[in-house]
C-alpha cells in the first residue's frame, strides 16, 4: 500500500513537470551543454560548428508530411548552445556584461524535412557591430547534403561591447585542423570586422523599418 502511494507521488510530480514544463527540452540542453564541453573539442571564434537532428514524431506539423515551421527556431537553440560552449563565446560575454539574448531572427524554407529524417544544422557567425554578434544556421540533409532551410540570427549582448568580445576571443589562440591552439596566432587579422553581407545589409534596414512604425507617433500641438 505504501509502495502504491509513493509511486503515486512520484508519478504526480512527474506529471505535473511535464505540465508546467517542457522537460525533455531542458533535459536536452543540459546534455548538449554537457556534451559541448566535455565530449567535443573547442573551435576558434570564426569556424563553424554542427550538431545532427532527426526529425521525430514530436517535431512535425498537423498534416504529419514534414516538420513543423516553428520547430527549426527551436533547433536553432540547440545549434546556438553548442556554438556558445565550444568557442567560449558565452563565458566571454558573461566576464564582460551580463548575459545576451535573442534580438531578431529570420528564416528561409527552401525545401521541407520528412519525418525520420536525419538533418544536419551548421553554425557561424557572419557580422558583428558594437551591439549584437549575427549568425546564419544552415538546415542540411544529410541524405543529399541539400539545404533546407538558412536562418540568420541576430544575438544582442547585454551591458557590454560586441566588437570588444570578439576582439579578444579573435586574439585567443588559433585554427589547428579544426581545433584550437592557444599561442598561435589567428588564421584571420583580429579585430578586422567582415564586411556586411548585403541580405544582413538589407534585413537590418528592415528592421529599422518595421520599428519606426512601431514607435508612438507624437500628438499634433494643442491650440
Amino acid at each position: 500500500m505504501i509502495a502504491c502511494c509513493v509511486l503515486a507521488g512520484v508519478l504526480g510530480v512527474v506529471v505535473l513537470f511535464y505540465v508546467f514544463l517542457e522537460v525533455h527540452y531542458f533535459l536536452r540542453m543540459c546534455l548538449t551543454v554537457l556534451l559541448a564541453r566535455f565530449c567535443k573539442k573547442q573551435v576558434h571564434i570564426l569556424d563553424e560548428t554542427s550538431v545532427y537532428g532527426v526529425c521525430i514524431t514530436t517535431d512535425i506539423d498537423t498534416l504529419l508530411y514534414h516538420m513543423n515551421n516553428a520547430r527549426y527556431l527551436r533547433e536553432l537553440d540547440f545549434a546556438r548552445v553548442d556554438f556558445y560552449e565550444r568557442t567560449n563565446l558565452y563565458r566571454e560575454i558573461r566576464a564582460q556584461g551580463s548575459g545576451v539574448v535573442q534580438g531578431a531572427a529570420t528564416i528561409r524554407y527552401r525545401r521541407f524535412l520528412r519525418p525520420f529524417s536525419v538533418y544536419k544544422i551548421t553554425s557561424k557567425i557572419i557580422y558583428w557591430d558594437d551591439k549584437s554578434i549575427f549568425m546564419e544556421h544552415k538546415f542540411i540533409s544529410s541524405g543529399d547534403g541539400f539545404v533546407r532551410a538558412i536562418a540568420i540570427c541576430r544575438q544582442r549582448v547585454l551591458e557590454c561591447s560586441a566588437e570588444a568580445v570578439m576582439g579578444v576571443l579573435l586574439d585567443r589562440g588559433g585554427k589547428v585542423n579544426g581545433g584550437l591552439e592557444a599561442g598561435i596566432a589567428p588564421t584571420s587579422a583580429p579585430h578586422v570586422r567582415p564586411e556586411i553581407p548585403p541580405e544582413v545589409a538589407l534585413w537590418l534596414e528592415s528592421n529599422e523599418i518595421s520599428s519606426a512604425s512601431l514607435r508612438p507617433t507624437p500628438e499634433p500641438p494643442r491650440c
